[in-house]
């Protein structure tokens, strides 16, 4: 099966060829016999009744400082894509859920990962909700007595924006901690989005566990710790990922959760685990592909496009 793939990400010159997960999965789609495109959410575009991107194809290999060749730039019509990747990073705006409007007219025809009617529905933060005995205590508004109440039932709590991702915008609020009034002012200055506040797991320092699945079933995990003196363990602002197991418990939580992403046509998800406690479960553009491959030699991106073959060839 040979595929056309088009890659709805990031500028690839800039990614980290060590880091980058959609870096591996174009990469595992080359070695088995597939054709890139790439291009940016920027330039995709409706065009009487045609879903249209603007961008070039593209031939990937892990050589630092050269590890792309591009084609010439052309406008292509998705309709003609075997399958398309939404992996943009977050922030999950407007312009994102617009993407996944347009994605969704050329889906399930060419078959868009992950499914963009559930990325969009399925927000991180909030697609945690349907589990609520596998969260820690959860609160999402804008109203600060709301919080101050919250706090003052919990202690520490976690602050952070509803929308966010790779740890931007998450501050831990001790009882004493006077900054409450002054942080809320600071999310709902420049935005009408609640936030959400979570009771804090001091497990945390001891790392926030990712856990990658693929069409709802595990296949391994990555450590993140946090560096210290820092409440955040995500490798964008300097956690350490290393090598660890499941424990019995995360496997639970796997079991109860992977039936509805394998419904829901999540294919590549990630969650987070603190302490045994569910905290997200990231459905737009999951990390950690090649640190599990590293610790563990699980190849997940070629477990990936596997779940996508047979998907493809059920059809």
């Amino acid at each position: 099966m040979s595929l056309y793939v088009a890659l709805q990400m990031d500028p690839v010159e800039d990614v980290s060829i060590d880091g980058d997960s959609t870096f591996r999965l174009g990469l595992e789609a080359q070695a088995r016999g597939h054709r890139l495109f790439q291009y940016t959410v920027d330039d995709l575009s409706y065009r009487e009744g045609r879903v249209m991107a603007y961008g070039r194809k593209i031939t990937l290999r892990r050589q630092k400082g050269d590890h792309v060749g591009f084609g010439e730039w052309e406008t292509v019509d998705l309709a003609d894509f075997d399958v398309v990747w939404l992996r943009q990073d977050p922030p999950f705006d407007m312009a994102y859920i617009t993407s996944t409007h347009l994605l969704d007219r050329v889906h399930p025809d060419t078959y868009v990962v992950n499914d963009p009617f559930w990325v969009r529905n399925s927000p991180e933060k909030l697609l945690v909700l349907d589990f609520p005995d596998l969260t820690p205590p959860t609160l999402i508004t804008r109203n600060i007595a709301d919080i101050r109440s919250f706090r003052e039932k919990h202690g520490d709590i976690i602050v952070k924006p509803l929308y966010g991702n790779g740890g931007a915008g998450v501050f831990h609020l001790r009882p004493e901690d006077p900054n409450l009034s002054s942080l809320m002012e600071v999310f709902t200055s420049g935005s009408r989005e609640p936030v959400i506040a979570q009771q804090y797991l001091p497990a945390v320092v001891k790392g926030d566990k990712r856990i990658i699945l693929v069409d709802g079933e595990p296949i391994g995990a990555i450590n993140r710790v946090p560096a210290a003196g820092e409440a955040r363990s995500n490798m964008h602002v300097g956690g350490r990922p290393e090598k660890v197991g499941l424990t019995e418990r995360e496997a639970e939580i796997c079991a109860r959760i992977g039936p509805v992403l394998r419904e829901k046509g999540l294919i590549f998800t990630g969650i987070d685990v603190i302490g045994g406690w569910l905290t997200e479960i990231n459905v737009t553009s999951p990390t950690g592909l090649q640190e599990l491959e590293r610790f563990d030699g699980v190849n997940g991106a070629g477990l990936i496009w596997e779940a996508i073959e047979r998907r493809l060839a059920a059809r």
